[in-house]
């Protein structure tokens, strides 16, 4: 797939008549999207958890700066045990996949004990498990009217409230999700 097709650092917006339950007006980050298939975490579903639980689960020690308090969010169904840490910036954790220049998504310990301790990086958002599509799903949801596609925006992800970023992620593309039909037009 020619990067020009690529839907990474884009939002997956859930139409209206999506009715998915893991899916339901939920926004997904597109982290990779090759022909392989595609990658994303779902921002916008807080999980009744919170950072100092996955550190006390983990073993990982905390001082009083932790974020202990922070929500985790579900990040789609796929791996839900194992955390994906949306951030910025890049930094050099262990595993961590690029989404852009200044943005990644890290699965390694490191950068869980670096936020535990205060020195991790400015923005970040964790989730548990991911969304995935093999080769040629995500394009043919998309034609299904399932998800409507836009730039991603890191103001969305770190800085708006969880139930404020459909509506808001749909705004970027000028759309207004309560205003649309769940019927998809082919000629």
């Amino acid at each position: 797939m020619k990067d020009t097709n690529s839907l990474a650092n884009h939002f997956l917006i859930a139409m209206p008549n999506l009715a998915d339950a893991n899916f339901a007006r939920s926004v997904t980050l597109i982290c990779e999207h090759s022909e392989e298939g595609a990658m994303g975490v779902v921002i916008n579903r807080r999980m009744d958890l919170h950072l100092g639980e996955i550190f006390e689960q983990l073993g990982i020690e905390t001082n009083p700066e932790s974020h202990a308090d922070t929500a985790v969010y579900f990040g789609g169904p796929v791996q839900n045990n194992r955390g994906f840490v949306l951030h910025e910036p890049l930094g050099n954790w262990e595993s961590t996949l690029s989404v852009t220049d200044r943005f990644g998504v890290s699965t390694s310990r490191d950068i869980l004990e670096a936020i535990a301790e205060n020195r991790g990086p400015e923005k970040f958002m964790v989730a548990l498990g991911y969304a995935g599509w093999g080769a040629g799903q995500l394009e043919r949801e998309i034609a299904e009217n399932s998800w409507l596609s836009g730039p991603a925006s890191r103001e969305i992800i770190f800085n708006l409230p969880a139930e404020q970023r459909w509506k808001a992620a749909a705004e970027l593309v000028g759309v207004d999700l309560t205003t649309l039909s769940g019927e998809a037009g082919h000629a």
